[in-house]
């Protein structure tokens, strides 16, 4: 039996103050529909949680979602994304190659397609593709918290670091991730299993963490903890909504930019 993915459907309409309202219940993914949205998430534990709350208020449905048949239908729509210096493009024969990159042509990834993993294709990932292309990179280590498909790490490398590790508290997403250093023949990126809240995060030169408002609220000190001296965490997964309590989160800190794509914000925070 294949993969499957524990999910619900929203109609479009209630769409965004769905996503403010489940983000208490750590979604792992959010697809966009004709007729509504779909959320994701690790576990049918926290699925069903998420439901018998927000029934209440919304017109929300259960469902189980084949993770084959999810990446089989998006592929179908996914085209290469292009940030800034990084051109990412689905492991798929038929698409015409990418466009040339005039700083530094060459530098693609490929990330096959999976539910809840990361492709480029949401804002949020995009947002953190040009906060590391916007810092030194060179002979740092990058941690990558909540790693997914692990292309930030891939892009860290890629951008020049020395050596990055992306770690998650999903096992099949590190499984992908590591099927993804595969795709993309890079030697300096390592991925485990971890938990953000509870594991000992290294100390590195650039942290990056993606996740969710909620989620960066609760580890905010963690999180500038694992940063070094002088060292640059970004943050993203953030909705327009919430960035006032991530920046409260984070307050006293020098931020370095604070940049807004669609709906999401990302922040970059320098430790001093």
């Amino acid at each position: 039996m294949g993969k499957y993915w524990p999910a619900l459907d929203a109609p479009s309409h209630q769409s965004e103050l769905l996503l403010a309202a489940v983000d208490d219940f750590s979604p792992t993914a959010v697809e966009e529909r004709d007729n509504g949205l779909r959320v994701f998430f690790a576990t049918s534990t926290a699925r069903d949680a998420a439901v018998s709350v927000l029934a209440g208020q919304f017109s929300v449905t259960a469902v189980d979602v084949d993770d084959e048949d999810w990446a089989r239908r998006s592929q179908e729509n996914l085209s290469p994304i292009v940030v800034g210096r990084i051109t990412i493009r689905p492991a798929l024969p038929t698409l015409p190659a990418p466009p040339a990159l005039p700083a530094l042509p060459g530098l693609f990834i490929v990330i096959p397609p999976s539910m809840g993993f990361g492709t480029g294709h949401h804002a949020t990932t995009r947002l953190c593709l040009a906060a590391l292309q916007s810092i030194d990179l060179h002979d740092a280590f990058v941690l990558d918290v909540g790693t997914g498909s692990g292309i930030l790490a891939i892009a860290a490398s890629a951008l020049g670091a020395a050596r990055a590790l992306g770690m998650d508290d999903d096992a099949d997403a590190i499984a992908a991730a590591k099927e993804n250093l595969e795709f993309n023949r890079v030697a300096n990126v390592t991925f485990e299993v971890g938990d953000l809240m509870t594991d000992q995060l290294p100390a590195a030169d650039v942290v990056v963490a993606n996740l969710t408002g909620a989620m960066l609220v609760r580890a905010a000190a963690r999180l500038m903890e694992a940063v070094r001296p002088g060292g640059v965490l970004i943050v993203s997964g953030i909705m327009a909504t919430e960035g006032d309590e991530v920046r409260r989160a984070f307050a006293n800190r020098r931020f370095d930019a604070d940049v807004q794509e669609d709906e999401w914000l990302a922040f970059t925070i320098r430790s001093l």
